[in-house]
């Protein structure tokens, strides 16, 4: 798989396409860096508008980051995963200017659920410094059937 999650076959990953679709993300300026085999990178500059009232970036942008890289991993096998759950611990301020890189990784996957831990850094000249860890609990979900198909929605 290609940085930008093309196979060599020219088909495009599943994290890769959700991730095309995902507005939310996108409209903040979140890139998706890499996304396969349970593993996503994403990063994403702090601009003026995700600075809250302490000159510090709003917690929920920083959550948004992580989130988003959570989804890109969890959905990096092909079925539609979402969220069941996660959790953020903050543990350092990130600033205006800073660029955030969310990296996230699957630590399993069992039955149609999974666990992934995200981490969130800035990088320095002393190396990366965190900002914020976070776990999220995934849950593959069942593709619906059309209203029409025999026990679908009418």
């Amino acid at each position: 798989m290609s940085q930008d999650g093309v196979s060599p076959d020219g088909v495009r990953s599943a994290a890769h396409a959700m991730f095309d679709a995902d507005v939310a993300s996108r409209s903040l300026g979140i890139e998706l860096v890499q996304a396969g085999e349970g593993r996503a990178v994403a990063r994403m500059r702090i601009t003026e508008q995700m600075v809250n009232g302490h000159d510090i970036a709003h917690g929920g942008y920083v959550f948004l980051l992580a989130d988003t890289a959570f989804a890109c991993a969890c959905n990096s096998h092909g079925p539609v995963t979402v969220a069941a759950g996660a959790d953020i611990a903050f543990i350092a301020a990130g600033r205006l200017g800073d660029e955030l890189t969310a990296v996230a990784q699957e630590r399993t996957r069992y039955g149609r659920n999974g666990i992934y831990d995200v981490t969130v850094h800035r990088d320095t000249t002393d190396g990366p410094e965190v900002v914020a860890e976070f776990r999220g609990r995934s849950r593959t979900i069942a593709p619906t059937r059309p209203a029409h198909a025999p026990g679908g929605r009418s």
